[in-house]
């Protein structure tokens, strides 16, 4: 049985359900790298895609729980428990939530070819051109996706959700204008934003992002509107709690250090440091809050 004081002593794997590319990959590989600096052994990244983080998921439910297998928990994970009527898995009992890593905006972006400038100039092409606007995702249940229908749901506006298979293809046709409008996450559009490809209306967060400070919030105008993307790692349930706070600590102390701060402060997160009680909270909250969201939309897996 593995101890906290030798752990770990061989390769970790750290699953992610994402496609390489977007923020998680982004984010699950600059924390790989930074634990296996601190605790001297191989941190893996190993995406398995597909049926919205489920796969992936299920894998690490199933793994030992002996810290050899970790996940990369996103909002897709709290969301899915009401997306899907049956999963083989109850994601809140089954995975042990370990820390919180960061949380980020989304950002409202749309096609320069859309003619709106701000929110309440969307909203208002939004409404003379009913169903005409295609919203596009990294598929259902997404935070892209959700975020989306909150705006929906809030603002009474009609538009076409077009799912894809991750983010990276999503903003592809963003930029071709095949599709008008989404509310992607801010590591993977501000490049585009910057290059002058896509039009950023606001930020989804409660407060202004500091990677876009002249962007106004969503909630600027259209009140109470929140939502955000986040990541943080949990293990297999029965995984020993020595193993969980090593895990905790270790990755509580690299979000102290300057470098990595400064590094995913880049991307435009902020920081969600604090015990593993705190990140079960979160996600615990975040099922509550989109688990709404989803029954209003009607939503069903891909």
């Amino acid at each position: 049985m593995a101890t906290a004081q030798t752990y770990p002593t061989r390769p970790v794997r750290l699953i992610i359900g994402y496609p390489p590319g977007g923020s998680a990959d982004i984010t699950a590989r600059l924390l790989g790298q930074w634990l296996s600096e601190r605790l001297g052994q191989p941190f893996v990244i190993e995406s398995r895609p597909g049926a919205s983080t489920n796969i992936a998921t299920e894998a690490v439910v199933r793994a030992p729980p002996d810290g050899y297998t970790l996940l990369l928990v996103a909002p897709a994970n709290a969301i899915n428990a009401t997306l899907y009527e049956k999963l083989n898995f109850n994601f809140i009992s089954d995975i042990a939530p370990v820390a919180g890593i960061i949380r980020f905006p989304n950002v409202m972006v749309v096609n320069p070819l859309v003619p709106a400038k701000t929110v309440p100039e969307f909203i208002a092409y939004a409404k003379a051109n009913p169903g005409r606007l295609n919203m596009a995702s990294s598929g259902n249940g997404s935070t892209i996706h959700v975020s989306g229908e909150l705006f929906k749901m809030m603002t009474g506006v009609n538009m076409v959700h077009v799912p894809y298979r991750g983010g990276a293809p999503a903003l592809t046709d963003m930029i071709s204008g095949q599709v008008q409008v989404m509310f992607d996450n801010v590591p993977t559009s501000i490049e585009f934003i910057r290059a002058g490809k896509l039009r950023a209306l606001a930020v989804t967060t409660a407060t202004r992002s500091e990677v876009l400070p002249d962007l106004p919030t969503v909630a600027d105008f259209v009140p109470g509107y929140e939502a955000s993307a986040w990541y943080g790692v949990g293990v297999p349930k029965g995984t020993p709690d020595d193993i969980i706070d090593k895990l905790n600590k270790e990755i509580n102390a690299i979000l102290a250090e300057p470098k990595p701060k400064a590094r995913l402060a880049d991307l435009g997160a902020s920081l969600l440091a604090g015990s593993s009680a705190d990140f079960g909270k979160l996600v615990a909250d975040e099922a509550e809050k989109w688990g709404k969201v989803v029954k209003f939309s009607g939503a069903k897996p891909d």
